[in-house]
C-alpha cells in the first residue's frame, strides 16, 4: 500500500537526519583537538582552553545521549501508532475539528515537554553551572517554564485555530491566507518583541547616561543613524553568556545590550558591536531576512496546500480520520529533507550578512576594538576556536570567529 511505503519513508528521514547529524557532531569532535589558529592564541590560556575544551567534550555527549533518546521515542511513538492513539483520546473529549487539533497539539507538546524536561534540568543546573555560566534560580527556571507554556498556548493555539479557520472557509485555497497571516505575524513580532514578550521574562531599562551613552550617540550620529532607545537587558539573571541585538523598524528600532556584554567588554568594543548591529540595518538585513522567511514559508504552505487533509497521510501514520492536525504532522516529518536544504541556504544568508554587517563596522568605526571584543565573547562563553568546516556549513549562522577575524583583516568588501 502507499501509505504504507509513505510510513517506512518517514521512517528512512529520520534515520538519515539522525545518522547526519551524529556523523557532522562526530566530525567537529575531531577537530577539538586541533592546533588553534595562530592569529587566536591570545583568546585563551592554557588552563582556559584545557576548560573550554572539557565543555565542549562535556556537551557533545550530553547531546549524543539526548538526541538518541528522543531518536528511539519518536521511532517507536511511529511504530506503535502514538498518533493515532493520541488522536482517538482528543476526539474522545472533543468534537469540533479546531478543539480536536489544539486537544491533539496539547498532549503531544506535554508527552514531549515531560521527556525533555530532565535533560533541560541538567544541562541548565549541571553542565552550565558546573562551568560557571548558569545564573537561574530554581525559581526563574520554573516561571521561564509557565510563561513558556502560556505563551504557547495563547498564541500558538490561536495561530493554529486561525489556521484551520482559513482552512476551513477557503478550502484548498487556504494558503494565501494563512501566508499573509503569517506574514502580519512576522512583521508585528519584528517590530514590538522587545516591547510587549521580552519584559515577561527580562527587566531592560534604558541605558544609563554616561560615556558609554556618549560615545554610542556620537557613533550613531556621525553615520546618520537616528537611535533614541538603546536598552540594558538583565541577562546575568540567567547565564553569563553575553549578547546584543537589533530590533524594530522606523519608531521602534532599538538596541538591546545584554548587561553581561558590558561588563566583559570595554566602552570601545562595546561601540565596534553596536556599529556591527547597525550594519544590520543600514544593509537592510532585517528587511532581507523577512523577505527570505516570508518566501520559504509561502512555499511549504503551498506544497502543504496539495497534501492537506490527505487520507493516505493519515493512514501512513495510522490514524483512521484524516484531518488538518494529522496532515500538517505527516507533512512536517516529511517535509525535513526539504527544511534541512532551505535552512543550509538561510544559513548561507546569514554568514553573509554577518561579514556585510562586520565589514561595515570595520569601515565606519574600526576594526580592531570589534576583534577584540569577539575574541572576549568567545573567550567567555567557552567556544569551539576549531570547528570543522562541515558542521559550519550545515548550522553556523555566523562564520567562525577565524573566519570573521581574517575577512577583516583583508582587503575584501562585502
Amino acid at each position: 500500500m502507499i501509505s504504507t511505503t509513505i510510513f517506512y519513508i518517514i521512517i528512512g528521514i529520520l534515520i538519515f537526519d539522525f545518522l547526519l547529524e551524529r556523523v557532522l557532531g562526530f566530525l567537529n569532535y575531531t577537530w577539538y583537538s586541533k592546533p588553534v589558529p595562530k592569529e587566536l592564541e591570545d583568546v585563551y590560556d592554557d588552563e582556559e582552553y584545557l576548560k573550554s575544551q572539557e565543555y565542549k567534550k562535556t556537551n557533545f555527549k550530553f547531546g549524543l545521549v539526548s538526541s538518541t533518546f528522543s531518536f528511539i521515542g519518536i521511532l517507536a511513538f511511529l511504530f506503535l501508532d502514538g498518533f493515532a492513539w493520541v488522536d482517538e483520546l482528543a476526539r474522545s473529549y472533543v468534537d469540533h475539528e479546531i478543539w480536536v487539533a489544539l486537544l491533539f497539539f496539547g498532549i503531544i507538546m506535554l508527552a514531549s515537554e515531560i521527556i525533555s524536561l530532565p535533560f533541560s534540568i541538567y544541562g541548565t543546573f549541571v553542565i552550565e553551572e558546573k562551568f560557571g555560566f548558569n545564573k537561574t534560580t530554581v525559581k526563574t527556571f520554573i516561571l521561564d517554564k509557565i510563561k513558556g507554556y502560556l505563551l504557547t498556548a495563547i498564541v500558538g493555539g490561536g495561530l493554529i485555530a486561525l489556521i484551520i479557520l482559513c482552512y476551513n472557509w477557503a478550502g484548498e485555497n487556504f494558503w494565501w491566507y494563512v501566508w499573509i497571516l503569517i506574514f502580519a505575524i512576522s512583521l508585528f513580532m519584528n517590530m514590538f518583541y522587545a516591547r510587549l514578550f521580552v519584559p515577561l521574562f527580562n527587566k531592560q531599562a534604558p541605558l544609563e547616561n554616561g560615556s558609554l551613552k556618549d560615545k554610542i550617540s556620537a557613533y550613531a550620529q556621525a553615520v546618520g543613524f537616528q537611535l533614541d532607545k538603546i536598552f540594558v537587558i538583565d541577562g546575568s539573571k540567567r547565564s553569563t553568556k553575553a549578547n546584543a541585538y537589533f530590533s524594530g523598524f522606523g519608531s521602534e528600532k532599538r538596541v538591546t545590550l545584554y548587561d553581561t556584554l558590558i561588563d566583559q567588554l570595554s566602552e570601545e568594543e562595546i561601540v565596534a558591536v553596536l556599529a556591527h548591529e547597525v550594519g544590520h540595518y543600514k544593509r537592510k538585513h532585517i528587511i532581507y531576512n523577512l523577505i527570505a522567511g516570508t518566501l520559504t514559508t509561502g512555499f511549504t504552505l503551498w506544497l502543504f496546500s496539495i497534501f492537506v487533509d490527505s487520507t493516505t497521510l493519515a493512514e501512513a501514520l495510522g490514524v483512521a480520520i484524516p484531518s488538518f492536525h494529522v496532515g500538517l504532522v505527516a507533512f512536517g516529518l516529511l517535509y525535513s529533507p526539504i527544511s534541512t536544504v532551505t535552512g543550509i541556504l538561510m544559513s548561507l544568508l546569514s554568514r553573509r550578512f554577518e561579514y556585510q554587517a562586520d565589514f561595515y563596522a570595520k569601515s565606519t568605526y574600526k576594526k580592531e576594538p570589534l576583534i577584540s571584543g569577539l575574541k572576549t565573547l568567545n573567550k567567555t562563553s567557552l567556544s569551539n576556536l576549531t570547528p570543522h568546516p562541515a558542521y559550519v556549513w550545515f548550522h553556523y549562522s555566523h562564520p567562525s570567529l577565524q573566519q570573521r577575524i581574517a575577512a577583516m583583516n583583508s582587503e575584501k568588501t562585502f
